[in-house]
């Protein structure tokens, strides 16, 4: 007998660019995943593969992140650093807050090639706020200097030990998945944070008592793709501890997955998200990390 195929799960890649002062690897730009979450996905069986950035310098072949979309199962994307304001129409109102534009068009093409090829997407913090802005969405740059009143989101020091409470809104997915857990406590790393919920998704939870979106969802309307995010890091759970549980969370990703294999949802959607970053990249005058159009064409693998 045979053993079912395990399912092949992609995740975005960070980046540290290239740094001539850095000892090793000088000047060479780096595409990296975080340890614990690709252990957390490993943790239910399903094999991970980080969907490196095909374009740059050194760029070689003809593989795009089409080929990956269409060979792998779905896509987790990456937390890590803020996302640029211009992503969304804004301009920094902080320098330290401008984000890596780069990284924001890559991940844009993941999300774009992924949606298109109909396979399920899960975000993770700055993946559910990258997520928020392909669709149409904006974010707070900075909680706590434009939502007067929230409590704080992030803590430097104690980092993934910082933690507060999420309301699960009645009747979603994400309340069904956790019957009976109306209040639960999860880490909070982030300072970004949705401040316009993107056209067609849902939210699934906000964090007590300041109400900022925690998870959303594509509206599950008929022919649409399955695509979920947590502004919480979900891998950072430690079993038995007062956290949430995340295994409910990653069953139901993969099991959307398993059922992508053998019907996928080609996304139907009036927002083409290639475009859209193509659009807002020219009126903040980006011209010399990426050539708008082209590059994320290649990126995605499109055919005009």
């Amino acid at each position: 007998m045979f053993a079912p195929r395990r399912l092949k799960i992609g995740l975005s890649a960070c980046f540290q660019h290239a740094d001539p002062s850095r000892s090793l690897f000088t000047g060479k730009t780096l595409q990296y995943v975080e340890q614990s979450i690709a252990h957390w996905i490993m943790s239910a069986g399903a094999m991970v593969v980080m969907v490196p950035c095909p374009t740059g310098e050194t760029a070689r072949g003809d593989v795009t992140l089409a080929h990956y979309a269409e060979w792998l199962d779905g896509v987790v994307m990456h937390g890590g650093a803020d996302v640029w304001p211009g992503s969304y129409g804004e301009e920094p109102l902080r320098e330290e807050w401008l984000g890596d534009r780069v990284r924001d068009l890559y991940d844009l093409a993941v999300v774009e090639a992924f949606a298109q090829a109909g396979k399920p997407i899960f975000g993770v913090c700055r993946g559910l706020q990258l997520i928020n802005v392909a669709f149409g969405g904006a974010l707070y740059q900075d909680i706590e200097t434009q939502h007067p009143g929230a409590q704080q989101h992030r803590n430097a020091r104690t980092y993934d030990q910082h933690f507060h409470e999420i309301d699960l809104v009645p009747g979603s997915r994400l309340a069904h998945l956790y019957p009976g857990q109306r209040r639960v406590t999860v880490n909070s790393i982030h300072h970004q944070g949705i401040k316009r919920l993107a056209p067609g998704f849902v939210v699934e939870a906000v964090s007590h008592p300041d109400g900022i979106p925690e998870a959303i969802r594509r509206s599950p309307l008929r022919g649409q793709g399955y695509i979920a995010a947590t502004q919480w890091h979900p891998e950072f759970h430690v079993q038995g501890s007062h956290t949430l549980d995340d295994t409910a969370l990653l069953h139901d990703f993969l099991g959307a997955c398993s059922a992508a294999r053998f019907r996928p949802f080609p996304a139907v959607s009036p927002l083409h998200i290639r475009d859209r970053a193509a659009r807002l990249l020219r009126q903040a005058l980006l011209r010399d990390v990426f050539t708008t159009e082209n590059t994320i064409g290649r990126l995605i693998g499109k055919r005009k």
